[in-house]
């Protein structure tokens, strides 16, 4: 039972990762989303299909190579660093050219609605892959347990993730819905976009 609650919080610590969060801030940008509505319906959803993505990825894939006994080699680990670096740098980009875009044109897109965060959530799994399934969250006693404790362990782990991201999510959205931020409206998603660029190339530069 300790494996098992230990499991489910060092899934809800890996979520609150701060590319993780970087991420799905930069995708609940939205200069088009001018009600407090709008905003906290994006940040709620964008932040819900990210945590799915990267909980699937994470806790399936890392069940199904522990169950077949396959491994990953630590090349494919440092990939998934870069290529999540690498997409923070555009996403911080995109959030920009958004905000400049929606700032002379007020139309509202609905990419909240599309499955870019839930593929954006997944490929950030890639790199805590090789981690998971060679069971380092767990300690050095994990390798000895029955394998159905394993696959539980990471099951758990994986909706460690999915309850840290989307209570992220929603406080996320209670942000973006004060009147606070509406004053400084345009400001904060630049300050998200240049910060996601800063950690992108920071996370890739270390790599």
């Amino acid at each position: 039972m300790l494996l098992l609650i230990s499991a489910f919080a060092l899934g809800f610590l890996h979520g609150l990762g701060g590319d993780h969060l970087m991420a799905i801030a930069a995708l609940s940008m939205d200069g088009g989303a001018t009600t407090a509505a709008a905003r906290r319906a994006r940040a709620l959803g964008v932040a819900m299909r990210f945590a799915v993505g990267h909980a699937l990825l994470l806790g399936c894939g890392a069940g199904l190579i522990v169950l077949v006994g396959w491994s990953i080699p630590p090349h494919v680990e440092r990939g998934g660093e870069m290529l999540g670096g690498a997409l923070l740098i555009v996403m911080g980009l995109v959030t920009l050219q958004h905000l400049r875009r929606h700032r002379h044109a007020g139309h509202h897109h609905g990419a909240h609605h599309s499955h870019l965060p839930t593929m954006v959530g997944a490929a950030f799994a890639v790199s805590s892959l090789r981690a998971v399934v060679m069971l380092t969250p767990f300690g050095p006693h994990a390798a000895g347990q029955p394998l159905p404790l394993l696959l539980a362990l990471i099951g758990i782990f994986a909706v460690g993730i999915l309850a840290s991201m989307s209570l992220f999510g929603v406080l996320l959205a209670g942000v973006l819905s004060t009147r606070a931020l509406q004053r400084v409206g345009h400001g904060a998603g630049a300050l998200v976009g240049v910060s996601s660029i800063l950690l992108g190339i920071a996370w890739v530069a270390t790599a």
